[in-house]
């Protein structure tokens, strides 16, 4: 059986150590690339049809009203058929102390009854906040294992850390 490493990322502006700093890379996706160096299996990037807005200040407007609103947004694709995969990764930066919405979106989709979800976040110092209780809730009859909060200025240099983690949890 595969791995599947399931990411949301955000490239452009973001927050960095107490300022705003251009990412060609978003921080998640740096971390999605190193598990898949270390344990192997498909990378799947999630995209939102309606793109949050480059300035990082009115797209964590945007996230927290998405989030007070229990919304649901609207993705470009989503992977075909998860039957596969024993283990599937989710990754995603802490948005408002959990996921970002469009993550819930993906993640209630499927019934991941049977499978090992392993949830990893960037963040600049708010760790995994609550999102490893609400994978429990939506990811009905899953295995939720403990995740790992990865410093986002902090990510790039986070390899042997991140290796190390996705090897224990496969």
């Amino acid at each position: 059986m595969a791995n599947l490493i399931i990411y949301y990322s955000r490239k452009g502006q973001n927050y960095w150590n107490g300022s705003i700093k251009d990412l060609k890379k978003g921080n998640t996706e740096i971390v999605a690339e190193f598990i898949q160096k270390a344990v192997g299996g498909d990378l799947f990037e999630v995209e939102t049809v309606k793109p949050y807005s480059q300035d990082y200040y009115e797209c964590i407007d945007e996230a927290q009203k998405e989030l007070r609103a229990g919304a649901r947004p609207e993705l470009k694709r989503y992977p075909e058929n998860l039957e596969g995969y024993d283990i599937i990764f989710v990754g995603y930066p802490n948005w408002w102390g959990t996921m970002p919405m469009a993550m819930f979106t993906l993640l209630e989709k499927y019934d991941l009854s049977g499978k090992k979800i392993v949830p990893f976040c960037t963040n600049e110092g708010s760790g995994m906040g609550s999102s490893e209780r609400d994978l429990k809730k939506i990811c009905v009859g899953a295995e939720v294992a403990k995740g790992l909060a990865i410093h986002g200025a902090e990510s790039a240099q986070s390899e042997k850390q991140v290796a190390e983690w996705a090897k224990r949890n496969i």
